[in-house]
């Protein structure tokens, strides 16, 4: 081991170490540093808004930004994946300003818990089981395999594939990073419970944004050194990757005139720097953008017990507002420090990206591999255009195994038509992996690999991506045992158990929640789950409608009757359920908002036969200072404003969005 690599290694390690002592100790401190309920699992209801701010953006980013996300701009979706950000920057200012003022008024722990104040006991403990099933057998697994696999591959391209530890060679696979990313983040909340996570989060959550402004400066600085072969080759790939017939001599001459790096950026990627995707798109369609995106985004940052859990430990009202206006503005730099690097790392790099051609004896070992977990192939335009007759032989096993009987000759279509038209009619069939021409998912380990320095940096930004992963992972540890002892053993198992045995039994919800997520996690390499941001996208599917639709309308509709919360979360789904096998082809955003708008129709229904003889009123709960920071409206409503003139900016007018929609 070299003296730069021996350098990153010392300070990889010293940022864990460093996060480690800082979460423990502040827990050990002030208010909040108790053994009792409110202490553990709400930091004593003592978080100050600049902790609630890093904490929640902490808690939010992890490898879905910095590898799916960075992985999406280097596709053709470029700057359209930004709205996952912006529309968030959106839904947190309606959760500060509508959600935490009736959450903080009723003195809940939980989400749940609010359920049971608007509606009845039998809908907070349907909500709190779910949460805590999906949140250990799909949220964890899936923070746990994602960060593992990103943290092996990292590690083997940089030609570490193991460690000598006293004479032993410890491999860095899946398997053994698995388990240390879930220790490492039990260890903290096992200890210090929500103060702990607050505090590793200040250091975690400053260390990332510091991280994403440095890849983005790098990437920068090598796009603005580039040469002439690289810019053509970029140009090149552009126009191919887009299917765009452009004078590629003249976009050449521009770049090479342009002494800023920016400039440069804007002249390449101009087709990718618009927010706007046709209706049609597989992705996000104009549709899902109008509509269907506004469902995850309020459930995940208004109803989420992992997200909300920083804001019901804030000192007040005020101070829960102005982390939540912080956390805000945070989200919208997140897309120039995540998506622009992305971009940049296609157009330096694509032919690195390039995936290898799949020759007949590793196209007949993924037959073998497909039929066995019974899945069906699919793959992206780029790889129908680069390997056709692999698509076709694809098509063909998926016909033979589907036995879709075609109206014409198949062959003579577009491959991409013919799968389509597969996936439509051959009900909710399990598709694996999608096979591209690039792996663009290696975007952002290109960036790391190419353009960090070792000697310390690398370790730094090394540990802060993982530093990322692990505060996801400790807020959900957090969340499960907080639901799983407040929600479900106090009401149901031991009524009467003291602040110590409820603190207990959390920790230990802890140390089962990190086994079992350590444990199933890698087996999510199977490609029979169609890849993790698949598997979770679809099974939030499942809940985050009815949950939604439960909160808001018990809020809006004083009159709603009690039942309408047990039938909006039995409905979801059902209904959810219903489209995935009837409705295959609709993106699952598209699915949420059909779901949605059913379930509030037969809570309306319900309402207008059997309202309520009195209006619905929360009454307040708890001695926390309720009233509303005039700071946090007004720069509540800046990130408003700032959030229009980005999509304003941003906004393709040229590419018409429903052309083809009514045929």
């Amino acid at each position: 081991m070299n003296f730069a690599v021996f350098c990153d290694v010392a300070v990889f390690f010293a940022f864990l170490i460093a996060v480690l002592v800082i979460g423990i100790g502040m827990s050990r401190r002030g208010k909040g540093s108790g053994e009792n309920s409110e202490a553990y699992f709400l930091a004593g209801r003592g978080l100050a808004w600049w902790l609630i701010g890093f904490s929640l953006i902490a808690a939010n980013i992890s490898t879905e930004q910095f590898v799916g996300m960075s992985g999406n701009a280097a596709n053709y979706i470029g700057l359209a994946v930004a709205s996952y950000e912006w529309i968030a920057a959106l839904s947190l200012v309606v959760v500060g300003f509508v959600f935490l003022p009736r959450f903080l008024k009723a003195g809940i722990y939980t989400i749940p818990q609010f359920l049971e104040t608007r509606y009845n006991k039998a809908a907070r403990s349907l909500m709190a089981i779910t949460m805590v099933a999906v949140l250990v057998c799909v949220n964890i697994a899936v923070i746990v395999y994602s960060g593992a696999k990103a943290y092996s591959e990292f590690f083997a391209d940089f030609g570490l594939a193991s460690i000598q530890l006293g004479g032993t060679a410890i491999p860095l696979n899946l398997t053994v990073f698995c388990w240390l990313i879930g220790i490492l983040a039990a260890s903290y909340v096992f200890v210090g419970g929500l103060k702990a996570c607050a505090w590793a989060d200040l250091l975690q959550g400053s260390a990332l944004i510091l991280c994403g402004c440095l890849i983005l400066y790098f990437a920068l600085g090598a796009l603005g050194t580039a040469d002439k072969e690289t810019l053509q080759s970029a140009i090149q790939a552009n126009a191919e990757q887009a299917g765009l017939e452009i004078d590629q001599t003249k976009i050449l001459t521009k770049v090479e005139k342009q002494t800023s790096s920016y400039q440069r950026f804007e002249i390449l990627n101009k087709h990718k720097l618009r927010m706007n995707l046709p209706w049609n798109d597989a992705f996000l369609p104009i549709t899902a953008l109008m509509f269907g995106i506004w469902i995850p985004n309020l459930y995940y940052w208004g109803l989420n017990q992992y997200i909300m859990q920083r804001t019901l430990g804030s000192q007040s009202l005020s101070q829960g507002q102005k982390g939540i206006v912080f956390a805000a503005f945070l989200k919208l730099l997140i897309p120039f420090i995540v998506i622009f690097p992305g971009i940049i790392a296609f157009n330096l790099y694509h032919e690195s990206m390039k995936t290898p051609v799949i020759d007949e004896a590793k196209f007949q070992k993924l037959v073998k591999e497909y039929e066995k977990n019974d899945t069906l192939f699919t793959f992206d335009k780029g790889f129908a255009q680069q390997q056709p007759e692999v698509a076709l032989q694809m098509l063909d096993f998926n016909v033979e195994r589907t036995g879709y009987m075609f109206p014409e000759l198949y062959h003579s279509r577009p491959p991409m038509e013919i799968l389509e038209e597969l996936k439509q009619n051959t009900g909710n069939r399990s598709f694996g992996q999608t096979f591209s021409d690039y792996d663009y998912d290696s975007a952002f380990s290109l960036l790391m690999q190419r353009l960090i320095p070792e000697g310390g940096l690398r370790g730094f930004m090394l540990a802060a991506l993982l530093g990322m992963i692990v505060s996801t992972l400790a807020a959900m540890y957090n969340a499960a045992s907080t639901i799983f002892t407040m929600d479900i053993y106090k009401e149901y198992l031991h009524r009467s158990a003291s602040e110590k045995i409820l603190v207990t039994v959390g920790r230990i919800c802890v140390v089962l929640t990190m086994l079992f997520g350590c444990w199933w996690a890698p087996m999510l390499a199977d490609p029979k789950f169609g890849g993790v941001f698949w598997f979770i996208q679809e099974f939030q599917g499942f809940i985050s409608s009815g949950v939604l639709a439960a909160f808001l309308f018990g809020v809006l509709v004083r009159k709603a009757p009690k039942m309408c919360g047990v039938t909006a979360l039995l409905l979801n789904p059902i209904i959810y359920g219903a489209l995935m096998f009837f409705a295959s082809h609709l993106s699952f955003l598209d699915r949420m908002s059909i779901t949605f708008v059913i379930i509030i129709a037969v809570m309306t229904l319900m309402t207008l036969l059997r309202p309520l003889k009195e209006p619905f009123k929360l009454e307040p709960a708890t001695s926390i200072d309720l009233r509303t920071s005039k700071s946090a409206l007004v720069l509540g409503l800046v990130v408003v404003v700032l959030t229009i003139a980005l999509y304003a900016h941003f906004w393709d007018h040229t590419t018409p969005m429903f052309e083809g929609f009514w045929k």
